[in-house]
């Protein structure tokens, strides 16, 4: 996981007080790439990590050699923890790395860094969707989150209806570049799409969060009830084995395998909302592709193959 090297990164910067890429790509066995791709990372993330150039160079830590964290500010702290948190929702190497940097910061950053490494976490299951860019408003709201501060909000719903409103942002979820915020609002807790926020607005208002309330066990449900939504129908497919993995990465969560038939292909449960849903993301396959059931998503893909044979048949 990149967040256990950032950790183990910054942890050998502090111990030796100099590195080059080359002797951090040896150390953690990664490529020099990948290394210096690290030490960006936590350069741009604000850690006080800096490179110097010429005989003798590389990477320093300001301040020098150090074994533990006490010389982070409660701000570069912060960015760490920004860049690590996310990570321990699917890793439990992460997760415990964690725990001891808590226990390595003074006590008056705890508090502020805990908040940090749990303003975010990454469901990196797809739900069909990919490759979309970070919403400038993520470290908004992540400040807002950590801040404990209600934000005023302009959100535009799948509807395209537009509403204002004022939130406690309780946390923000990284659903494989696709953004999430859960809050809380005067109709209870409810979860926006932060790529549809218009405008969001920071106030001085503190923002009230459930004692008990976490992160990911509240993704968790919010997790469920869409998945009731979006998989109203399903589908069994054959498919050969070397395409399994492009159909799962284009159905996620609704991408189930159900063993093997006869001949050797791969039996797949296949979910969407509607039969049309269905048809029209397996039309593209033509023949590698074979539905078994149900008759209704047989019936588009026939529906959809006469109309596309009728436009282009005749070479046109």
């Amino acid at each position: 996981m990149r967040a256990d090297r950032l950790v183990a990164t910054l942890l050998l910067m502090q111990a030796r007080g100099r590195v080059t890429a080359a002797q951090l790509a040896d150390e953690l066995e990664v490529s020099v790439a990948t290394a210096r791709r690290d030490l960006e990372a936590l350069s741009a993330a604000g850690i006080p990590v800096y490179p110097q150039a010429g005989r003798g160079g590389g990477w320093s830590l300001v301040g020098g050699a150090r074994t533990d964290l006490s010389g982070l500010s409660a701000t570069e702290a912060q960015a760490l923890f920004l860049l690590v948190g996310p990570a321990a929702a699917v890793s439990g190497e992460a997760k415990a790395a964690l725990r001891k940097l808590v226990q390595a910061l003074p006590q008056t950053f705890r508090a502020e860094a805990e908040a940090a490494a749990s303003a975010t976490m990454i469901d990196p299951t797809r739900w069909g969707e990919r490759d979309r860019p970070r919403p400038e408003r993520v470290d908004l709201l992540q400040a807002a989150v950590i801040r404990r501060r209600k934000v005023r909000l302009t959100y535009v719903n799948g509807a395209r209806e537009r509403s204002e409103r004022l939130v406690d942002p309780w946390g923000l979820v990284d659903k494989d570049d696709v953004w999430y915020l859960i809050a809380g609002t005067e109709r209870g807790r409810r979860t926006f799409r932060v790529d549809r926020i218009v405008r969001a607005e920071p106030t001085d208002e503190p923002a009230e969060r459930p004692d008990d309330f976490m992160l990911a066990e509240a993704w968790e449900e919010v997790v469920g009830k869409m998945e009731e939504r979006r998989s109203t129908t399903w589908a069994t497919v054959l498919i050969e084995p070397r395409f399994l993995q492009i159909l799962r990465d284009h159905f996620g969560r609704h991408c189930l395998t159900d063993g093997e038939s006869d001949d050797g292909r791969a039996r797949v449960r296949l979910a969407a909302p509607t039969a049309l849903d269905i048809a029209r993301n397996l039309a593209g396959w033509g023949a590698d592709v074979e539905v078994v059931e149900p008759q209704a998503v047989r019936g588009e893909l026939a529906r959809i193959g006469t109309e596309l044979a009728g436009r282009y048949g005749d070479g046109h």
